[in-house]
């Protein structure tokens, strides 16, 4: 495969992903590289986005402001993952935050020039329907956790949901964003996060290192987030 700039970042991207190596090598030919700093503001609400980004190396924060002034987190990009499909789609400007938690790395594509690349393979106008859905049927599921689990339910859920490992036969998740964001991600505050952390770590659940959890009771915390399902 060709080494030109983007090449990597199109490689990644499961919205490429169904095209070969020659087709994304051609896309890869239209990706611009973008960088922002530590908490730089990708855009903000109302801005005029006329372009697709993809996430290439760190971490984005997708975010809501509320009337009352706290923030919402929607939820949190990952390499791979791309942001400005909506404003491709329909023209609208967006109506939350993006925001970098880390240096960030990004290929971006001008909404022009993928409208073209949509034209040309249409497979990628399908997988960022399947994308655009997903994150609906996402938000869907999250509404009905708010109305229907208690917090314990949901941060259980969340944790057993998170990518695991074994470190010295422990069961170890490490939580990829602040805890703060957690908090905001499962729809609590971090105060009471905190102490339903403290619960599942006094009933012998858990135990918390930073933002590492060990898992020392993986049968119990499945229980506790099949309460809210």
């Amino acid at each position: 495969m060709s080494h030109r700039p983007g090449t990597s970042c199109v490689a990644i991207v499961p919205l490429f992903q169904g095209l070969s190596p020659k087709e994304q090598d051609e896309i890869a030919r239209h990706a611009r590289p973008m960088r922002r700093r530590r908490g730089e503001v990708i855009h903000r609400p109302g801005d005029d986005v006329s372009h697709l980004l993809v996430v290439h190396r760190g971490r984005i924060r997708i975010s809501h402001l509320a009337t009352s002034g706290h923030e919402q987190v929607l939820r949190i990009l990952e390499p791979g993952d791309f942001i400005g499909e909506t404003a491709f789609v329909t023209g609208a400007r967006p109506d939350d935050w993006a925001t970098a938690l880390g240096d960030v790395e990004l290929c971006s594509f001008d909404h022009a020039e993928l409208g073209q690349l949509v034209a040309q393979f249409p497979d990628i106008a399908l997988r960022m329907l399947r994308t655009v859905t997903s994150r609906l049927d996402a938000a869907e599921r999250l509404i009905a956790d708010l109305t229907s689990a208690d917090v314990e339910a949901r941060l259980a859920g969340y944790l057993v949901g998170l990518p695991a490992r074994h470190v010295d036969g422990r069961l170890v998740v490490t939580l990829p964003v602040a805890k703060k964001d957690v908090a905001s991600l499962i729809g609590t505050t971090p105060e009471t996060l905190s102490r339903k952390l403290a619960a599942f770590t006094e009933a012998g659940l858990i135990t918390v290192s930073g933002r590492d959890v060990v898992i020392t009771d993986p049968a119990a915390l499945e229980r506790a987030a099949a309460v809210g399902t």
